[in-house]
């Protein structure tokens, strides 16, 4: 292939780079210069959007810190608040064993019964039923026992006679066969 020529009138009073007429080389590069022109202008608006976009995110970043910020120390605060009160309802929890010690060491039982665990016993010598028995100990302002604990069965099994029948504080009266100490508590086997 040959190249390509145009004829073009030539006046000097009109600058041939401006020919809006013109073909060739010269007239590629231009192309070519103008779309580079364009994609980076386009490139500009691309990066432009992309720091605006980036400035919004960064302040709603900022808010979002800002506000879990915010809850942590106002979660801080709580748990502050609440270890000051663990620390007040032990202290109160201390205070109150230790004047419970104080009134279990002070505790006399009346003359005739025995005391276990801060608790006063008494054998009566009355005789009668089982319902005879606990008008009895409520007249004496007590019930009969109710059996908590393995040391307390040894202690009443020490307290009484051989070959003599005493009532305790367990009944079935409600319902035949099950079993329930008077305060409610049904029997364990422990």
């Amino acid at each position: 292939m040959g190249d390509i020529y145009a004829n073009v009138d030539y006046d000097k009073s009109v600058d041939p780079r401006l020919s809006t007429n013109q073909t060739g080389p010269r007239s590629s590069e231009r192309r070519f210069h103008g779309a580079i022109v364009l994609c980076l202008g386009l490139l500009s608006v691309f990066l432009l959007a992309g720091i605006i976009s980036l400035g919004v995110h960064s302040v709603e970043l900022s808010s979002i810190k800002a506000n879990l910020t915010e809850r942590l120390q106002a979660s801080d605060n709580k748990s502050s608040s609440l270890t000051e009160e663990r620390d007040r309802l032990n202290s109160s929890l201390t205070e109150m064993a230790k004047e419970l010690d104080r009134l279990k060491q002070k505790k006399t039982c009346p003359a005739g019964w025995r005391m276990f665990s801060s608790s006063c016993y008494l054998l009566s010598a009355e005789k009668g039923s089982w319902e005879k028995g606990g008008q009895d100990c409520r007249e004496r302002g007590a019930d009969l026992v109710v059996i908590e604990s393995s040391e307390e069965q040894t202690l009443l099994s020490d307290f009484i006679k051989k070959d003599t029948w005493y009532w305790i504080g367990l009944t079935d009266r409600d319902e035949e066969g099950t079993w329930k100490w008077v305060d409610g508590t049904p029997l364990t086997l422990k």
